[in-house]
């Protein structure tokens, strides 16, 4: 059941508010792989065919997510109308059948071409070692101010397989995603900051608290600096975004608990990846698994900041924007055959460093508005609420810190019962009364 509140947030997971109740989260119950493998399309997904070619490519338009499939054994081919002066980032969220047989080098493949066939980007992304089907994403770019792809005029998204060793693969669903960054006002520097903190940070050790991880990127679980605790089955896919202002620093740790059950080993059996607010792939961090609890911990990160694009490492080029940053734990299918079907206890400790610092000076909005942004940016990004929650930008006061601290405090999978609507009514009411 969702539940749909003043300024069209809708809140579909548990939420704790000082003075407000809310439902008690449900136990998790074991189960098979193959139930936990499901991805959680966005529900406003728009249906697109997969062109065999350049000719019938369908055209994407920025803001708006679609969903598609990618052929077996071929290629997709998806048509871009562009400016000669915005960045345009396109995601493809890859989802074969939990039952497909993959390889560690087979991944999916996103590249963006100008009409004359020249590459203006390509990025690949591996299952990986452990060789367990879940949804992988990938990224292309067009960036306005380089060397190449820098007209005006239509673009190619081509989609496909990579590494692929069977000759005769399924099919995959595919999630595809747009977003249309604005140029800057003034100048920013040309090089990627050579001197940060580059030290492996301290895990958190809060307190942990129980946050429900989502089944894909539009319903992923929001967390903030802390420590928080889930479970997770073997083949299941949990997803988790954290709010990144410009200045701040990401880190993150996930722990798997101990087996209850079985012996053996698992190589590359728990995976957490790390995703940008337009989804693309920034690095992650695989380990094995014997039965006793095992940590997996992203290597330092830069602060955010927008020169890191100058970057030739994907981990600090990927730290290019503020807003919401992806956090993507997957446990290998075949921890079942060694541990049983668990589900088993995972720990996820996330750190947020650093005070906010004033942002760049864009010359225009994010399409979709608020993806870069957290401070008034509606859910610190996203292709959900975000793209609607923008207009409040710089406000609200303590009404906006209300709403960020149901976001981070924890919007993800499963019902929610409010029974203190008399806040957001009261904010509702006291906004009404600030405008008239």
């Amino acid at each position: 059941m969702a539940l749909l509140l003043p300024g069209a947030l809708v809140l579909t997971g548990p939420v704790v508010l000082s003075g407000v109740a809310a439902a008690a989260p449900m136990p998790a119950s074991a189960a098979s792989p193959s139930s936990f493998s499901s991805f959680a399309f966005a529900e406003d997904a728009q249906p697109v065919p997969a062109a065999a070619g350049t000719t019938d490519a369908v055209r994407l338009e920025p803001g708006r997510t679609y969903r598609s499939t990618l052929p077996a054994g071929g290629k997709a081919y998806y048509r871009l109308l562009l400016d000669a002066a915005s960045n345009a980032y396109v995601s493809a969220t890859a989802v074969p059948d939990p039952d497909a047989t993959v390889s560690a080098i087979e991944g999916i493949k996103v590249s963006v071409q100008d009409a004359d066939g020249r590459s203006c980007s390509s990025d690949t992304t591996p299952f990986g070692a452990a060789r367990s089907p879940h949804p992988i994403a990938a990224g292309g770019a067009r960036e306005a101010g380089g060397t190449r792809c820098q007209d005006a005029g239509t673009y190619y998204v081509v989609v496909e397989r990579a590494g692929t060793t069977d000759s005769a693969p399924a099919a995959w669903d595919l999630e595809l995603a747009v977003v249309e960054e604005a140029v800057l006002t003034r100048a920013d520097a040309t090089k990627a900051p050579e001197a940060w903190d580059s030290a492996t940070p301290v895990p958190p050790t809060d307190e942990p608290e129980l946050r429900r991880g989502g089944a894909g990127f539009t319903s992923a679980t929001s967390v903030g600096q802390g420590v928080w605790t889930d479970d997770i089955a073997p083949g299941q896919t949990l997803f988790y975004k954290v709010p990144v202002d410009w200045g701040q620093q990401l880190s993150a740790t996930a722990e798997l608990g101990t087996a209850t059950t079985g012996s053996g080993y698992v190589s590359s059996a728990l995976d957490i990846s790390l995703y940008n607010p337009v989804r693309a792939s920034v690095t992650d961090k695989r380990v094995g698994y014997d039965g006793k609890q095992r940590t997996a911990a992203l290597a330092p990160l830069p602060p955010v900041a927008h020169a890191n694009r100058h970057s030739f490492t994907d981990r600090v080029s990927g730290m290019r924007f503020a807003g919401s940053y992806y956090l993507v734990v997957h446990l290998s299918a075949e921890v079942a055959e060694e541990f049983g079907d668990g589900p088993f206890g995972l720990t996820l400790r996330v750190g947020v460093k650093g005070a906010p610092q004033e942002g760049p000076a864009y010359a225009g909005e994010s399409v979709p508005r608020g993806v870069f942004q957290v401070r008034g940016g509606g859910l610190g990004g996203g292709f959900g609420a975000a793209a609607g929650g923008a207009g409040e930008a710089g406000g609200g006061g303590d009404d906006d810190r209300v709403m960020t601290a149901v976001a981070v405090g924890g919007i993800g999978a499963g019902s929610v019962i409010l029974a203190g609507l008399g806040v957001w009514t009261a904010v509702a009411r006291r906004r009404a009364g600030l405008a008239g």
